[in-house]
């Protein structure tokens, strides 16, 4: 039986099982966690986006875990405040951009962790990290652009640390996991 289900809202221009999502499912796998990735690929409005996470999780048994990238971000913290879930996993989240319905989204979640790029030129890196010290998050900075894909390796430890703190279970991972874990 899986100990959590982990929900993946990808971006804007994704899809359901781009190489972060496909990533980050064989680690929640690891940690015996259900996946399941919304298939968002038919619409641009990440208020119809959020209001389908919503429905698609609401009343999943056990813990429940949001992890949402760019726009997925954005639409997994709009969902959080009605799911309430035990963990939020952003990465480089569509956060202080105009067009949004919601304008400051306010994070629901026990643990919380944003990851964002350096050298992201899509999502301005001030507004989140604002929005990371506003709501008292793990914030990883990494040496990356928009998509982070050129670290996933990292993206895959920092998640796992993020996983470990959600499920209470020590870490087995490496040293570095582990140090990243605790900032």
């Amino acid at each position: 039986m899986a100990s959590a289900t982990v929900f993946f809202s990808h971006g804007k221009e994704s899809g359901p099982w781009g190489l972060k999502i496909r990533a980050l499912a064989k680690v929640a796998e690891r940690f015996s966690c259900r996946v399941v990735s919304l298939d968002d690929q038919d619409t641009y409005d990440p208020d119809l986006r959020a209001q389908r996470l919503i429905d698609a999780a609401k009343g999943t048994p056990g813990l429940l875990i949001l992890v949402g990238s760019s726009m997925g971000g954005y639409v997994s913290t709009v969902a959080s405040s009605s799911l309430s879930p035990s963990g939020l996993f952003l990465m480089a989240p569509a956060i202080g951009l105009s067009g949004y319905a919601v304008d400051k989204p306010v994070p629901v979640a026990d643990e919380l962790t944003i990851v964002h790029g350096w050298d992201d030129t899509l999502i301005p890196f001030d507004p989140v990290l604002k929005f990371a010290r506003e709501n008292r998050a793990v914030f990883c900075t990494i040496p990356a652009g928009h998509t982070l894909n050129e670290q996933i390796g990292l993206i895959e430890e920092i998640f796992a640390g993020f996983l470990s703190r959600c499920l209470g279970k020590p870490s087995h991972g490496t040293v570095r996991e582990r140090l990243l874990a605790s900032i």
